[in-house]
């Protein structure tokens, strides 16, 4: 039985998809499986994953389902993955030639029951590694602490044991296609930590149809997940005063983009939401503002790629 399961979102991405299926057959540790979820897609994705399947160079699964977003696709893959450790590579990511051997090799000696899994490098494709590598006095961590603590910058890749990803599944909402992908990570930090591997795992390259590019008709089209993610974010015990009035805003501003009168009643922080009122406000009117002309866009997009 394969040991990890790469696991790939995708929407309409068959003139990149290839870079990373080309990175694959060439890992040096054979010792996993491809999981492609197709949402969707209206372009030739099929055929170009059956060809390669027919080649039998790499062990593919395909799952194709009607358009969800990145989190329903997620909520769908890890309902079928059955390895011990998943790794998510999007479409237009490819993975270094030793990333699967690195992975495994590094959790056998470091792994166990303790860790929710790995936290290692993105780079982009000329190998600057994205952000900051972690500190190297630290062996692990929660993901919300390097960020807000270590002071960590930049996407990372995360290699989890699939038996807690099973958990905490992502919420759909009718018409929208879009949560935080971070909502079960960070459920996910309250009970463990991640091991740290200063190894570069993924090459990232951030197309301009990616959903990093289109963060503001995302505010507009996805309303009820924005302030989904952002009351979690408030109900974490993680965060402090400043984390969780960061998110009151974003969800007094996503609340008045649905039209959601019961926004302070619903709030899990109540004052802290009262103080984010005037900044909310401003916040929407400024997403109305950017967006105006294209804010009747709403339903199935193709803002995918999340970084």
């Amino acid at each position: 039985m394969r040991r990890i399961t790469v696991f790939t979102p995708t929407y309409n991405r068959a003139y990149c998809l290839h870079q990373l299926y080309e990175s694959l057959k060439r890992q040096s540790c054979d010792q996993f499986q491809w999981l492609i979820v197709d949402d969707g897609s209206t372009d030739h994705t099929s055929e170009l994953v059956s060809g390669w399947m027919e080649e039998g160079k790499v062990q593919i699964r395909y799952i194709r389902q009607e358009n969800q977003g990145m989190h329903g696709a997620h909520n769908t893959a890890y309902s079928h993955i059955d390895t011990e450790l998943n790794v998510c590579i999007d479409s237009d990511d490819y993975m270094p030639d030793d990333a699967i051997e690195k992975i495994l090799d590094y959790w056998s000696r470091h792994g166990s029951d303790k860790y929710s899994g790995i936290a290692a490098l993105d780079a982009h494709p000329d190998g600057e590694v994205i952000g900051t590598s972690f500190p190297e006095s630290l062996k692990s961590s929660s993901l919300f602490h390097l960020y807000q603590r270590h002071g960590v910058r930049g996407d990372k890749k995360l290699v989890y044991r699939t038996a807690l990803t099973k958990e905490h599944p992502y919420p759909l909402f009718p018409e929208e296609r879009y949560v935080g992908l971070d909502y079960k990570y960070y459920k996910l930090d309250e009970r463990y930590e991640l091991l740290l591997m200063n190894e570069v795992l993924c090459h990232v390259d951030y197309l301009p149809d990616g959903s990093s590019r289109n963060m503001l008709m995302q505010y507009v089209r996805n309303p009820q997940g924005f302030a989904f993610y952002r009351k979690a974010m408030m109900k974490l015990p993680l965060g402090g005063f400043a984390f969780k009035l960061r998110h009151a805003v974003h969800y007094v501003s996503s609340s008045l983009m649905m039209s959601n009168r019961r926004w302070l009643r619903e709030s899990p922080r109540k004052r802290i939401t009262l103080l984010a009122m005037v900044p909310g406000l401003l916040l929407y009117m400024y997403i109305r503002f950017k967006t105006k002309g294209a804010s009747a866009a709403r339903g199935m997009n193709n803002d995918y790629s999340v970084g």
